[in-house]
């Protein structure tokens, strides 16, 4: 079984990667797995295709190890594109699901349900020693519900509907959630070398 590191301390994300890298017969360990302190990674990039391979890169380098990092986040027109890359700490330095969901909703007091259209973007980069960093896009379309709703899932699912659904992402399964993910659709595209490492 080969071995791989998702550059992450984000459990809901870690248990995401680890059932979708499950049938590759891959195991996957996160940053909560290793015992030597690892510092916050600076996230310098301004966009997501950066930051995730910063983050991907500073790993790999330390582990000698491959490294799969993501950097995803929330998108909304009516917004001008916020939270973007600052989705995890738009509402300030700490993250703070609640309180960033809790800004979007002010932001978007008062617009129409047909101008809240957003979507999830996760960029996932793949480092690997001495073999150089490639980076793959998912996107999960959709729009921002009236209200929060749901339990399951995290960040910013419980007001995020996707497209063609009359749920909210919180409402999904881990199941259903994991088959239409903006991270779901990053990695089909490295499938390919996935492939090869199982």
């Amino acid at each position: 079984m080969k071995e791989l590191i998702v550059a992450t301390k984000n459990k809901g994300k870690v248990l995401e990667f680890r059932q979708m890298f499950s049938k590759y017969n891959i195991s996957v360990k996160s940053l909560l797995d290793f015992e030597e302190e690892m510092e916050d990674i600076e996230e310098t990039g301004t966009t997501f295709s950066e930051n995730a391979t910063i983050k991907a890169e500073a790993v790999s380098k330390q582990f000698q190890l491959p490294v799969v990092a993501d950097d995803s986040g929330l998108v909304i027109d009516a917004l001008d594109g916020a939270p973007g890359v600052y989705s995890a700490r738009y509402a300030g330095e700490e993250k703070d699901d609640e309180k960033n969901l809790q800004k979007v909703m002010h932001e978007l007091e008062g617009v129409p349900m047909e101008k809240r259209t957003a979507r999830f973007v996760c960029a996932v980069a793949v480092a690997r020693p001495g073999e150089g960093t490639f980076v793959k896009k998912g996107y999960c379309e959709g729009f921002i519900a009236g209200e929060p709703s749901g339990t399951n899932g995290f960040g910013y699912d419980p007001i995020f509907i996707p497209k063609g659904s009359q749920r909210t992402m919180a409402e999904h399964s881990s199941e259903e959630k994991n088959a239409i993910s903006h991270r779901h659709h990053a990695i089909q595209q490295i499938e390919d070398w996935l492939k090869h490492q199982s």
